[in-house]
């Protein structure tokens, strides 16, 4: 029994090093795009499907079994993709999508929709801010006057992007609650923009901005297409055993 794990996630890496294992399983991986370690190499494909009609035929052509979407929660398209074709093809469908984060006593949230809601209203009340939405949308903020930007990203931008006014920091997470204090203390931010990924790696960002008093807007999850869903890679890996068997 074949089954695609749809990829990108630190969970997704996790159930991949897991179901290897199983019996009767052959496991192929797909990431959307360059990746720094290769999990499985041999097991690993890299790129996008080119659509539903792109992956219907991968799901055909590798006679695929089981389908487990384990991509970013905002990673919308491939999601809808995942389900449509599932669907088409009546293929078992799982989500394995890590819990949201929640605003506790002491955060200063402004809870937005998406990423443009974050451009038009910064210009109100932000003068430096921690951008830390990663690479994909950080142009919508170069028609933001007025505003410094930290910008902490994983990987440098392509060269034809122009980035906003400010600092570029490459770095991967985790990261520490001491180091993100001091990070947010040595620019002077007064505001983090933070997408509402959840885990754990770059939570300790959303504690620090808590304990100095600092606002987060946040950017909410795309709605997901129904479908089952767990947050844990165990709850995932039964799944695939059940499913299996």
């Amino acid at each position: 029994m074949k089954l695609l794990i749809l990829g990108g996630t630190q969970e997704a890496s996790k159930l991949a090093e897991k179901a290897i294992n199983l019996p009767n399983i052959e496991l192929k991986v797909s990431l959307a795009g360059r990746t720094n370690k290769a999990l499985i190499s041999k097991k690993i494909r890299v790129g996008g499907f080119g659509g539903v009609a792109g992956l219907i035929n991968y799901l055909e052509a590798e006679n695929i079994d089981l389908l487990v979407d384990s991509t970013h929660p905002f990673a919308a398209n491939i999601s809808q993709n995942a389900a449509i074709a599932a669907e088409k093809l009546g293929l078992p469908r799982l989500m394995l999508v890590r819990s949201e984060w929640e605003s506790v006593t002491g955060d200063k949230w402004i809870e937005v929709e998406n990423t443009q809601s974050a451009v038009d209203i910064l210009p109100s009340f932000a003068k430096r801010v921690f951008l830390t939405i990663g690479r994909q949308e950080v142009t919508a903020f170069n028609q933001v006057e007025n505003i410094w930007f930290l910008m902490r990203m994983i990987e440098k931008p392509l060269s034809d992007i122009v980035l906003p006014k400010g600092l570029l920091v490459l770095e991967r997470g985790p990261f520490s609650q001491d180091s993100e204090k001091l990070l947010l203390q040595k620019h002077n931010i007064d505001t983090i923009v933070s997408k509402n990924s959840g885990g754990n790696a770059t939570y300790a960002k959303i504690v620090a901005a808590r304990e100095l008093g600092i606002k987060v807007v946040m950017v909410k999850r795309p709605i997901l297409p129904a479908g089952e869903i767990v947050e844990d890679v165990e709850s995932a890996l039964e799944w695939v055993k059940r499913v299996r068997s």
